[in-house]
């Protein structure tokens, strides 16, 4: 019998293919891998304890840096937490406006996936056209909230203000735009048979595999569990519309790639419908005090972000700063299984794997 000597390799933190400052160390034994050790916290800010010290609104920045690919996302989740335990009431004009950013924010952030994972399979195009629909819908959010990554739109009680003139009607010309080219991209990937042969059976896992590890978005529903956090507890206005969770079966790479393309077809759908039907005019802000000192008591709320389920958590003892503040980042909970899924394989499959969870750094860190 033939063997080889044991080696331990540094996967990044400096390497395009972790998707950010992401240490993995490896144990490989020929191009096989034995057992592989995740390493985080090079870019840990400590974001709930700075929260501590910050009155709620001040908490907002500090969401956007978080999931950086998702900040309208991030923005919402503290927004919604403190409008809960304060009991503020949200203007309808500004609710459609916020579900309308937030599904713009998804489309983008899985272009952003797609492209930077066929990048890691060894094609260049896909990442190039990604980019190129990407680059539509960042220019739709800066000039509703004048930045192109940190967002920072949301406020507690509404929006920060209202949508230019003719937004909504260059929202509603981009879903057939987005429909035609998310046709090429199939067209272009989802049959190729190199790209299918790269995750096809890769990277699989059960249905119990997944709930035992805390799995939520694509990771989860790529197994056939179908749960969305849209659906299963709406919030916001989202009961109003008509949409599908797109659903997986085989818990493989590909299957996840599946979910979060058949996610993008959702998210237009929910655009068409909330173009069509948003007050013509209205308020985008309720009544909030100048300084919001929420009751005592704590609570938990949680949405669905591309990534999956973040959820925000806070104590609050009546004063205008949190008590203790929590957030449930889906980017550290979808890396815990990571190690199972590499051990055994080739180390080929390390980038078609780890891309495939679909992890942001700044999540992942806190």
């Amino acid at each position: 019998m033939i063997r080889t000597e044991e080696m331990l390799l540094n996967v990044g933190p400096q390497h395009p293919s972790t998707h950010g400052v992401f240490r993995l160390v490896v144990k490989v034994e020929g191009e096989i891998i034995r057992e592989a050790t995740p390493v985080i916290g090079y870019l840990h800010r400590g974001t709930e304890k700075l929260a501590e010290d910050l009155q709620y609104t001040q908490i907002i920045p500090y969401t956007d840096r978080m999931d950086y690919l998702s900040a309208m996302t991030n923005n919402y989740v503290i927004c919604h937490a403190v409008e809960t335990i304060v009991g503020l009431e949200v203007p309808e004009r500004a609710e459609y406006l916020r579900v309308i950013a937030m599904e713009l924010g998804r489309i983008a952030s899985h272009l952003v996936w797609y492209g930077t994972y066929l990048l890691d399979l060894g094609a260049t195009s896909p990442f190039l056209y990604a980019f190129r629909e990407r680059e539509a819908i960042i220019n739709l959010l800066n000039e509703l909230c004048g930045a192109r990554l940190t967002f920072n739109y949301m406020r507690i009680g509404g929006v920060k203000w209202d949508a230019p003139e003719g937004w909504i009607d260059k929202v509603r010309e981009f879903i057939p735009y987005m429909r035609e080219q998310l046709d090429g991209y199939h067209g272009f990937i989802s049959g190729n048979e190199i790209f299918l042969n790269r995750v096809k059976g890769i990277g699989q896992y059960t249905q119990e595999e997944a709930i035992q590890y805390s799995l939520s978005g694509a990771n989860l529903r790529c197994t056939g569990v179908d749960y969305d956090i849209r659906k299963v507890e709406p919030y916001s206005i989202y009961d109003r519309f008509d949409f599908d969770v797109p659903v997986g079966e085989t818990g493989d790479a590909w299957a996840r790639y599946k979910c979060r393309m058949g996610e993008i077809e959702e998210s237009l759908k929910i655009l068409e419908q909330a173009v069509e039907q948003i007050p013509e005019e209205g308020k985008v802000l309720g009544k909030v005090p100048r300084i919001i000192k929420a009751p005592k008591g704590e609570v938990y709320v949680r949405i669905e972000s591309p990534r999956g389920e973040i959820g925000c958590y806070i104590a609050s003892d009546n004063k205008k700063s949190p008590y203790r503040l929590k957030f449930r980042r889906p980017s550290f909970y979808n890396l815990q299984i990571l190690p199972k899924l590499l051990e055994g394989e080739n180390m080929a499959n390390l980038v078609t794997i780890l891309g495939g969870v679909d992890i942001v750094l700044g999540e992942v860190d806190g």
